[in-house]
């Protein structure tokens, strides 16, 4: 596993505060969309389906910050659209490295050459560039719908390992991706000297134009099992050791939806970044007036039963880290082992 010990330890001080306190729900991520505009149109998006009036609003910086200080999450994830679009990224990403939080920038890349070029953003312990691949060239190229955009992705990828970044890739699968070869994408990624990879299976957006490819639970896991079993030892994943174990199927989680809220120019999203089912003012209203029993899959909820994604899950197997020894202690064990 790879998630620097400055890290690691600022999100278990933060649960053990957390637990201390008696708080049941609170947030580790907050996912933070200052636009929904994109220069790609991925199949299996839904969030670049608004209108054209919707598409040319972001938020202003001082929206976004009152909403970090509202959530109060140590980590911050910045997706879209593409960041790297909105025109005052720098100075956001500035202003949350100055309050030290850790920042995941998540872009596709196509700017991500230019952009640092122009010195938009300066490298930092609390900052990580991560960068969308999904999977090899022609698996990357066609999820994305469009030729050359790998190419252009390692490309920004190498620009910022130059300069000194962090730099992660975050990876969706579908049904249908080939287990083989994305071992080989984990080898590629590994020599392109990336910090760690990010892996999760895809979600059924209603907007989404490609309804077919979007995986189910038990094909999860037989993906998962057939990718991850006897990991080379080179491979790091920036992400929980016990959230790809449940993806392969040795855990049963339940979602804790509050875990990664979503922020975006209508309000916070009820109940998760996948579910657009209302928003709340504030964010002690998401976490108050949200009736949390309607979601995940004890609830019954037809739109949470095959759900796996991280934005559901990857909170609850950070909160079985730090809750107890069992977790910890199975965590340290898998680290160390380099087997999942």
């Amino acid at each position: 596993m790879s998630v620097p010990v400055s890290q690691i330890w600022a999100v278990a001080r933060y649960v053990l505060e957390q637990r201390l306190k008696g708080r049941q729900r609170y947030p580790l991520v907050l996912m933070l969309e200052p636009l929904f505009r994109c220069n790609l149109a991925c199949a299996g998006c839904g969030k670049i389906q608004y209108p054209a009036q919707i598409l040319k609003k972001h938020l202003t910086v001082e929206q976004c910050l009152k909403a970090v200080e509202e959530c109060g999450a140590p980590i911050v994830s910045i997706p879209g659209g593409e960041p790297l679009m909105y025109p005052d990224i720098g100075p956001l990403v500035a202003e949350l490295v100055a309050r030290k939080k850790y920042v995941y920038l998540c872009t596709n890349a196509l700017l991500l050459k230019e952009k640092l070029e122009a010195g938009l953003l300066t490298p930092s312990r609390y900052l990580s560039v991560s960068v969308h691949m999904d999977g090899l060239r022609p698996e990357h190229d066609r999820a994305v719908c469009r030729d050359g955009v790998y190419d252009q992705a390692v490309a920004g990828i190498r620009e910022a390992l130059k300069r000194g970044f962090r730099v992660t890739t975050n990876t969706t699968l579908f049904d249908g991706a080939s287990p083989l070869r994305m071992r080989e994408f984990f080898d590629a990624m590994m020599d392109l000297g990336v910090e760690g990879m990010m892996l999760s299976p895809g979600y059924s957006y209603g907007k989404a134009p490609d309804q077919e490819h979007f995986l189910r639970k038990s094909r999860t896991n037989d993906l998962f099992v057939a990718m991850l079993s006897n990991p080379k030892r080179r491979w790091r994943f920036n992400q929980s050791p016990l959230f790809l174990r449940f993806l392969m199927g040795k855990h049963d989680y339940e979602c804790t939806p509050w875990g990664n809220p979503t922020f975006n120019m209508f309000g916070w999203q009820r109940p998760c970044y996948l579910l657009q089912e209302g928003y709340a003012e504030s964010f002690q209203d998401l976490m108050e007036n949200t009736r949390w029993e309607n979601y995940g899959k004890k609830s019954g909820n037809e739109k949470c039963r095959d759900c796996m994604v991280h934005c559901g899950f990857e909170a609850t197997a950070v909160n079985e880290t730090f809750g107890g020894w069992r977790g910890f202690a199975e965590t340290v064990a898998v680290t160390l082992s380099g087997r999942l």
